[in-house]
């Protein structure tokens, strides 16, 4: 059984330290727009793995983006929150779990982290060639998808700055993950149900979601 605080968009002054610690999690999964203060406060407080999504309020981490930081500039520090985990595009085995990450939103303006939905196709296509070329070796199995955005019409928002990606429905059905953790939806005036998605539960995590598997 692995303990997985989930956590999106959103600063919760109630995750102190006494709280966090009596949530015990195996591991963290951070879907994206939160502060790296934040992050670091809670890897720091708990000690264990933070993998995570940029979304798209946070800053570009991709190779040669302009950056205002002259330490990251000179590569004295990698990008990104200190301690953690970048799984945008990538694979990790944490805490007996194999994870994959796609972060962004869809593109409506200029910011970073913005995709259009043929550009996240390419991007969730090279995403699951990484897996399969890994099967051999280490089995076929994907346990959970982290997400900035959910998938199309599973959890997503009418306007078009929070359109789900529909990429995400084939990997989806594809791969199977027993979950897909996403931010970027806040919800009005109380949290989101989960949803199924074929035999994969859909959760939104803004705030924050404690899971079990």
């Amino acid at each position: 059984m692995t303990r997985i605080l989930a956590v999106a968009d959103q600063v919760e002054e109630r995750l102190d330290r006494t709280r966090l610690l009596e949530l015990r999690p195996d591991l963290i999964l951070a879907c994206g727009d939160l502060p790296y203060g934040y992050l670091d406060f809670l890897v720091s407080t708990l000690n264990v793995p933070l993998l995570y999504v940029p979304g798209n309020h946070d800053p570009d981490l991709r190779p040669g983006a302009p950056t205002l930081d002259i330490a990251e500039t000179l590569e004295l520090e990698p990008r990104g929150p200190a301690g953690c985990v970048n799984v945008d595009g990538r694979l990790a085995d944490e805490a007996g779990l194999r994870i994959a990450g796609l972060g962004g939103s869809i593109r409506y303006n200029r910011g970073p982290n913005q995709y259009t939905q043929a550009e996240m196709w390419w991007r969730a296509l090279w995403l699951e060639v990484r897996l399969r070329l890994r099967r051999p070796l280490s089995g076929n199995r994907l346990d959970v998808l982290v997400t900035h955005t959910p998938p199309l019409g599973v959890g997503d928002g009418p306007d078009p700055a929070h359109q789900g990606f529909a990429a995400l429905l084939g990997l989806v059905k594809r791969l199977r993950p027993r979950l897909l953790v996403h931010g970027h939806l806040h919800p009005v005036s109380k949290p989101l149900p989960d949803r199924q998605l074929g035999s994969t539960t859909v959760v939104n995590a803004v705030g924050h979601r404690l899971l079990v598997i």
